[in-house]
């Protein structure tokens, strides 16, 4: 299917900013040039109106609560760290003017309702978060739009349940993250093979949705099939709010997007042939057919006068049984290359 995130072989990468703004849209825009500057794909928001997503009785959770103290409440962090539908409105026009495509994940009916219907995002993508809230994955998959999911914390069997709904109400594409909701999160639970075991069972293109430090894991997952990375980063991890510390910086998310592609093209296309660089070097790291010993001419070819020895510019060592018993029609010396114009 043509949808921007598999119509080519280019895996596809999407800046992470979440709530990095902090809340304020002139750093949300500095987050998008960050994402520009790094040449991500697409550059990620998380959209919601307060009190859609987070209740007034939630808890901070760990990673939360090392981040920003204990101090206020959820519901009041997410208060500090969201923007208006407006802001959201210009962020978009914004992304459009600098050239990047802009995301944003819908936390709730109506912030599911405005990109979609309003700002006309092109694809849905939906957190871990919903994976059991199967009213909301009927909602999104209703809206015909292609849609990545992502399954942190899930058994298979939720993502089943889950990707049967999308699949009953959608026939646009679906791609499926694998994701470990911990930030950072650690190398000895990212379980990668799992988002092996995810397009083999689904069918769909699968990809990382990476919370742990660094680029090596990105690198992995490329090499075992994403076809989508996504990665958090910041304009500086020592900004208060949730998520800094586990992001990358602006020069880490150039350089992980930059390792992301090499790990592309080391990838290759699978056939296995001479590569361009291989086939110049194939005369002088092969060996050919040579002379064992000064062979004068008029000489009937046996195998023990025969060596195989670099270079390989002349007969190739499979044909050694085709000459055995020709007659040269010069003087050879020892090392000298066979050719098939010396023999009859």
């Amino acid at each position: 299917m043509n949808t921007r995130f598999t119509k080519n072989k280019k895996v596809f990468i999407i800046a992470e900013a979440g709530v990095n703004h902090n809340g304020k849209l002139s750093v949300a825009k500095q987050l998008v040039d960050v994402a520009i500057y790094a040449n991500a794909d697409a550059v990620k928001f998380q959209t919601f109106k307060l009190g859609e997503l987070t209740g007034k009785f939630a808890f901070k959770v760990a990673y939360q609560k090392e981040a920003t103290g204990d101090n206020g409440s959820r519901y009041e962090m997410s208060r500090q760290l969201a923007l208006s539908y407006k802001e959201f409105a210009v962020l978009q026009r914004y992304c459009h003017v600098k050239g990047i495509l802009f995301l944003s994940t819908p936390d709730g009916y109506e912030s599911l309702d405005f990109l979609v219907d309003k700002l006309r995002m092109p694809i849905i993508k939906i957190s871990s978060t919903e994976m059991t809230h199967l009213e909301f994955l009927k909602a999104a998959a209703k809206k015909n739009r292609p849609i990545i999911l992502s399954t942190g914390m899930s058994t298979l069997k939720e993502v089943k349940r889950a990707v049967k709904i999308i699949k009953t109400y959608n026939k646009k594409e679906l791609a499926i993250l694998h994701c470990t909701t911990e930030y950072p999160a650690p190398y000895s639970e990212v379980n990668l093979k799992a988002m092996v075991t995810l397009g083999s069972v689904f069918k769909t293109p699968i990809g990382y949705s990476d919370h742990t430090i660094g680029k090596e894991t990105a690198i992995a997952a490329v090499a075992l099939g994403a076809k989508i990375i996504e990665k958090h980063f910041t304009l500086n991890k020592n900004l208060e709010g949730p998520d800094h510390k586990a992001s990358l910086e602006p020069h880490e998310l150039k350089d992980f997007v930059s390792s992301v592609r090499i790990a592309e093209q080391i990838l290759g296309d699978g056939i296995k042939r001479p590569s361009a660089s291989e086939k110049k070097n194939i005369p002088g790291v092969r060996r050919g057919i040579v002379a064992a010993r000064y062979l004068p001419k008029g000489t009937i070819l046996k195998k023990d006068m025969l060596n195989y020895k670099r270079p390989n510019t002349g007969i190739q060592p499979e044909s050694m049984d085709k000459i055995i018993g020709k007659k040269t029609i010069k003087d050879l010396e020892e090392d000298e290359v066979l050719r098939w114009a010396y023999l009859r």
